[in-house]
């Protein structure tokens, strides 16, 4: 049986999967709209720091009260409803919750909830890859020792692209490259909340009616959300990121197999085996037709004569040698989708997408000259975007992940386009990102120095 009709026989059973979900921005209205036609998941519990946009966005999306009226979470435990509320630690130890859906977008919140939800043997879905980016590793390790999932979400274009190369490489082929779309010129990079929507497509008012968060947006135009989601496939996939950031090479979907190979044929790639994002417009900002924007992709290599015979023969598009081809899916759904996630951990035990490596990290670079005193203000902001980098070298370099660059202080300047690092700021030591992020550090980069 496949994954609907489990879920179709759990609702029958009357054994649905049970749910608590953190945070009800975008993401998470994305998901309460689908599961109002998903059989087998009772969402036990919503909690948001204000219930009553949670309350606004349930009823946006097409929730009838009566489904979310429980007084509290023993109510919806017993008569299959919605608790909504504020109290994250009250859900997440809470009995009748099995699967915790952590969708804040605050990656320093997002740490603490994963590891308490550890602490109480539950799943998590974690659809706040910002804590991903900085702190994958660490928190499928603590997952596995406290024998629970940890899973990337599905409808991300992490997850997504995680499992394009897992069916390359389960069909047996050698992934040369992986990642995801994008819209790029280089200076998107200083981009600001107030000039996202100047250049994202949305008018104003088009994103006031879809309730979308600017800072949030501007986190994907100015690169940040590319290099986070980058991170996290590789440190999904075991692939190599470029040693100086993300290239953004621009071309369409049918493209991939061309850009993506090694320079030494022509392609954008130090070597095979790395992650990439292609932009959907020219360096002088003309639309490509047939893009990747909104999409992920692998591409993969024939290494024998008869499978590239089989590329010709099946008049698949490959590069000119015709011996690289690609696989992608042109569009992702975000939260539309994240019922795959929820019915794999819950069904299948199984995650779609977690961190095996340590291979990717994301710096906070500076988008201007910032001056000592001032307030970080992380992705998305004013003040600093995300630059991908090896771990190794962002590690031996102090680069401060983008992941703590949240509301911490700068005691001593930093030019534009520099990386800051950990003798740049003040910050809170005593943090659980903090500390999980300094043990992975020494795990995974000390051991080898």
């Amino acid at each position: 049986m496949n994954l609907y009709p489990k879920l179709v026989a759990r609702q029958a059973a009357g054994k649905p999967l049970r749910v608590g979900m953190i945070g009800a921005g975008k993401f998470g209205s994305m998901f309460l709209a689908q599961l109002l036609k998903l059989p087998g998941v009772h969402l036990v519990g919503v909690v948001d720091l204000s219930p009553a946009t949670a309350i606004s966005n349930m009823k946006y999306v097409g929730w009838e009260a009566e489904r979310f009226g429980a007084a509290s979470l023993d109510d919806a435990a017993r008569h299959h409803t919605t608790h909504v509320g504020d109290d994250a630690h009250a859900l997440i130890a809470h009995g009748a919750v099995d699967i915790v859906i952590e969708c804040t977008g605050n990656p320093l919140a997002a740490v603490e909830h994963c590891l308490a939800a550890f602490r109480h043997g539950k799943d998590v879905i974690n659809v706040t890859v910002e804590a991903d980016a900085f702190c994958g590793p660490g928190l499928a390790m603590a997952a596995t020792d406290a024998g629970v999932i940890y899973s990337m979400a599905y409808g991300d274009q992490p997850a997504l692209t995680c499992d394009l190369v897992d069916w390359a490489r389960t069909c047996g082929f050698t992934v040369v490259a992986a990642g995801r779309g994008h819209k790029w010129l280089a200076h998107y990079r200083q981009s600001t909340p107030e000039t996202v929507w100047d250049h994202w497509g949305l008018t104003r008012d088009q994103a006031e009616r879809g309730r979308l968060n600017p800072k949030m947006f501007n986190a994907f135009l100015d690169g940040s959300k590319p290099a986070i989601e980058s991170a996290a496939i590789a440190n999904a996939t075991g692939l190599d990121v470029p040693r100086e950031g993300l290239g953004f090479p621009p071309g369409s979907a049918e493209d991939i197999p061309t850009l993506m190979r090694p320079r030494s044929l022509g392609g954008c790639l130090d070597h095979e085996g790395m992650v990439e994002v292609v932009s959907c417009v020219t360096p002088d900002g003309k639309a490509i037709p047939y893009d990747i924007r909104k999409g992920v992709w692998v591409c993969f290599r024939g290494d024998t004569d008869y499978i590239r015979n089989c590329f010709e023969e099946y008049k698949v598009i490959t590069d000119p040698t015709g011996r690289y081809m690609s696989l992608y899916k042109k569009w992702h759904l975000i939260g539309l989708e994240l019922g795959i996630s929820v019915a794999s951990v819950g069904l299948r035990k199984e995650a779609t997408g977690a961190a095996i490596a340590f291979k990717a990290d994301v710096a906070a670079i500076a988008k201007r000259d910032l001056k000592a005193g001032e307030i970080l203000d992380g992705e998305g902001g004013y003040t600093v975007s995300g630059g991908l980098r090896p771990a190794e070298v962002s590690v031996s370099r102090q680069y401060l992940p983008l992941g703590l660059a949240h509301k911490v202080k700068l005691v001593r300047p930093v030019r534009d386009g520099e990386a800051v690092t950990y003798a740049d700021v003040e910050i809170d030591t005593t943090s659980a990102a903090y500390m999980l992020r300094k043990e992975i550090e020494t795990r995974y980069v000390g051991a080898k120095s």
